[in-house]
């Protein structure tokens, strides 16, 4: 079977499912372009106020088809670097999508699957779920912003335990390190992701979009020239109709309703 992402709409928010099942979701090109081409489509879609990536089945994403990765040893090293720029800008288009993208992971996040779901703003994941970057088990180093991801949460021993020896991450881990928002019930993950999306989606989108931009450049700034994109984004944001709307309605103590 073809590995491809699915696509459903709960409410406002857009629900892509990997799916891959004979290999537990392992990402592939397809999946990649697909995952760019929803979120380009749901970018200018008023009707999608929020995304969540979530695995078919009982997994969230083995990460890389070893199968594919044997067989493109035998081809031109370029071959393998156009696919990990497919994968590297799916998570990029991930990185300045304007909308909350949400993870709900069931199962194993293994590899790529791990950095996907280390790339979305929020993190929701079963308390049984498993988390793993063994690609020193097979000889390999990471892809997918990972090794960043997980380098800019963690302390530095702790980050070279989990990609040197590949040792396994449970939820309760990652939870306790941040890294996690929300733990669910087994089976529930994405549902809880669903329940996270709809709070979300209630919010000034622009607002969103704000903030989301501002603590995805925060750290690469120092202080004084994050101060000058937060003033911008608050004037632009105070001179936007939702900002009258959202005032007015708390001081008249009513539930705003935003305008897309």
């Amino acid at each position: 079977m073809t590995a491809q992402l699915k696509s459903h709409s709960v409410g406002q928010t857009l629900v892509l499912s990997l799916s891959n099942p004979e290999y537990r979701n392992a990402l592939g090109p397809e999946m990649y372009s697909a995952g760019i081409e929803a979120l380009n489509a749901a970018e200018s879609n008023t009707d999608v106020r929020s995304v969540i990536i979530t695995g078919e089945g009982a997994h969230f994403s083995a990460g890389g088809n070893l199968n594919r990765l044997m067989h493109n040893r035998n081809l031109p090293p370029e071959h393998q670097a156009q696919s990990i720029d497919g994968l590297h800008a799916w998570l990029e288009t991930i990185a300045t999508f304007p909308k909350p993208v949400l993870a709900a992971v069931e199962g194993a996040a293994a590899g790529a699957g791990f950095s996907l779901a280390l790339a979305c703003d929020f993190l929701v994941a079963a308390s049984n779920s498993v988390f793993v970057m063994a690609y020193s088990s097979v000889a390999l180093s990471p892809d997918g912003g990972g090794s960043w991801q997980l380098a800019r949460a963690l302390p530095r021993s702790l980050v070279n335990q989990w990609l040197m020896l590949g040792d396994k991450v449970t939820a309760a881990q990652l939870f306790e390190h941040g890294l996690i928002n929300q733990m669910a019930e087994p089976g529930q993950a994405l549902a809880t992701a669903v329940a996270w999306a709809e709070r979300l989606n209630q919010r000034a989108p622009n607002t969103l979009a704000s903030i989301k931009e501002l603590v995805n450049a925060a750290p690469a700034q120092d202080l004084f020239s994050q101060l000058q994109l937060e003033k911008q984004h608050f004037v632009k944001n105070l001179h936007h109709p939702n900002a009258g709307i959202g005032i007015q309605a708390f001081l008249d103590k009513q539930i705003p309703q935003y305008k897309p």
